[in-house]
Formats: structure tokens, sequence, C-alpha cells
């Protein structure tokens, strides 16, 4: 059982006993083996978890990932809708569980009843064994496509999961999310692809009749020039021994690079700008790079601003700013 209440600390303390017996380095090339074909093809046949090992050693190398990244899109969604509580949560192809754990640590006083839905029936039984105790949650069995039906919830989360599918299935999906949701938060990777889909989410969910409550400032079109960037986030995870022996190296931790949208039948209050890369700081000065109502702009914040100097160097890549008590 996991009797810790829902957190990064508890959800790493919960990984770390799956591999316990598993030989340090079959779950190395359970990983390696992974990495090149999960989540990279449209299922069509067997999920590639085949069994539990697979999916113990997925779940200990990828998990603290998405749960940070899901994290950091909750956070900014709750910045823009402070006010609000979701009572349910759906967490489509979910698999075992990290954004499931992200939801319920974001509302941890009152976690919502989540069901988790996916195809790997070995990783939804990992997942259920892990939030023993820790997660209010069923899990069940679903072919995550275009047929998929969702009953209405209050919060939708789909993470690293469009990649999977074809371009007809995404739609499918974002526009049943939209259908029976009153909020959406999708999670990709952070790369040019992975961008491009959230911009394709994020075009059906203002389609829909959504607004986005983060990481824009609005929800007009995104103004950077198709091709030329992308738009991504960064957070940081604490490295276990497994990644250190798939990865290498020797850092006591990686960054996650993400992309996400976050949007709501809700009138949210979202950021008038959102930094949009690490900020550089320089002697007696901060550039911001900003994405605002205006399009793309640079700020420079020099110790004659006074205290929204020191917030500028305190101020973090995918922060909104101006700070809010200087707004």
């Amino acid at each position: 059982m996991n009797a810790s209440a829902p957190s990064a600390d508890s959800l790493r303390a919960a990984l770390a006993g799956l591999l316990d017996g598993l030989p340090p380095k079959q779950a190395a090339q359970a990983v390696d083996r992974l990495i090149a074909n999960y989540r990279g093809t449209t299922p069509t046949d067997a999920p590639v978890l085949r069994d539990r090992s697979d999916v113990a050693a997925y779940a200990a190398y990828r998990m603290p990932a998405t749960f940070e990244a899901v994290r950091g899109a909750l956070d900014a969604l709750r910045e823009a809708a402070p006010d609000w509580e979701p009572r349910t949560h759906t967490d489509v192809g979910g698999g075992t569980g990290a954004a499931s754990w992200a939801v319920a640590e974001a509302w941890a006083e009152q976690p919502p009843r989540t069901t988790v839905l996916d195809w790997a029936e070995p990783a939804l039984a990992l997942g259920r064994e892990l939030a023993a105790g820790a997660l209010d949650a069923e899990w069940r069995t679903a072919r995550i496509g275009g047929a998929l039906r969702l009953a209405d919830t209050d919060l939708v989360t789909v993470s690293y999961v469009l990649k999977e599918l074809t371009e007809a299935d995404r739609a499918a999906l974002v526009t049943e999310a939209a259908r029976a949701a009153q909020t959406v938060v999708i999670v990709e990777p952070g790369t040019p692809d992975g961008y491009e889909r959230i911009i394709a989410a994020r075009t059906l969910l203002i389609e829909a009749g959504f607004t986005v409550a983060a990481p824009c400032p609005h929800s007009g079109a995104c103004p950077i020039e198709p091709g030329t960037d992308w738009c991504h986030f960064s957070a940081r995870v604490s490295r276990s021994s497994l990644h250190r022996q798939v990865k290498g190296g020797s850092l006591p931790y990686e960054d996650e690079k993400y992309s996400y949208v976050a949007a709501t039948r809700l009138p949210p209050a979202p950021a008038a700008s959102r930094i949009t890369r690490r900020p550089q700081i320089r002697k007696g000065l901060v550039l911001l790079d900003l994405c605002g109502p205006d399009g793309l702009t640079r700020a420079t914040v020099t110790k004659r601003h006074g205290p929204v100097y020191k917030q500028a160097r305190d101020a973090e890549w995918g922060d909104s700013w101006p700070p809010e008590d200087e707004g």
C-alpha cells in the first residue's frame, strides 16, 4: 500500500519499489527498447508494454518526467483559474497514472475522483497498484482513438498520447474531450512536432468554444511563424539510478521539455504575458523573452526598475509576467 499523499516525493518512493528483484541490466535494456518503440507508433495490435517488467521499467523511467510536465501545465491553469476545483477527472491514455498523480497533488485538499483510461492492461494494473491508498481512481481498459466516448467530467488530461494516434484520431479525441469536459489539458513533448500537435489541438478547442487559460495570454493565433520556432517549456526532474544507467552521466537531474495547452469553458484570467525562454541574467539587467497579446517581445529589466528587477532575476521559464502584484 502507498499511504503517502500524492506528490513528486511519494510517487518516487512508490516507483523505487518497482524494480526490486529486476536486474538493473534487464531494466535498462527494457527502457532502451521501449524508448525506441513505445509512444511512437499508432497502436493497432498488442501494446508494446508486454508484461510487468516492461511496465515497471518504463514507469520508473518516464513517470517522474510526465508528472513534472503535467504539474507545470496544471500550475499555469490554476494561476489562470484559481477558484476552480474539478470534482471529476478523466486521464485519457493515462497508462500508469502519472498525470493523475499530478492532478491529485494540484488539488490536494480535495482531489477529484479520477478515471484512468488506457489500452495497455499491464500499465493499468501497475498504475492501480502504485496508486493504492494514494489516489481515488478507477482504472479501465479502453482503446484510445476516434471511437472513444467519454463520460461527462470536469477535467480531461491527455499527456504524451497524441503522437500515438493518426491525425484523424487525434482530432476526434480532442473534439470528444471538448464535448465531455469543462476543462482540457493536453501535454506533448517539447519538440517541433509536439508543438505542432498542441497547436492543432488548441485550434480545435477554440473552435469548440473553449478559452485558452495557459500558456497563451490570449486565444488568438500563435504569433510564432510556422517552421521558424516552437513554444515549449522545461521541468526539472530528479534522476534515478535507472536514468543514469540508461542515459549515462552523473548529474542528479535532467530537464524535461514539454509543450501544452490548457483550455476551459470557464472565464479564465490568462497571464498578461508568458516568459517563453529561460531568462538571461546579465550584470545589472535581465532579458525576458515574452509572448503577449501583441505577439513576441523582449523586455529588458534593470536595477532602475526597483523591486521588479529582483522579481525578474527570480523569474523562471514558463512564468507569467509581470508578477501579479506589479501587473
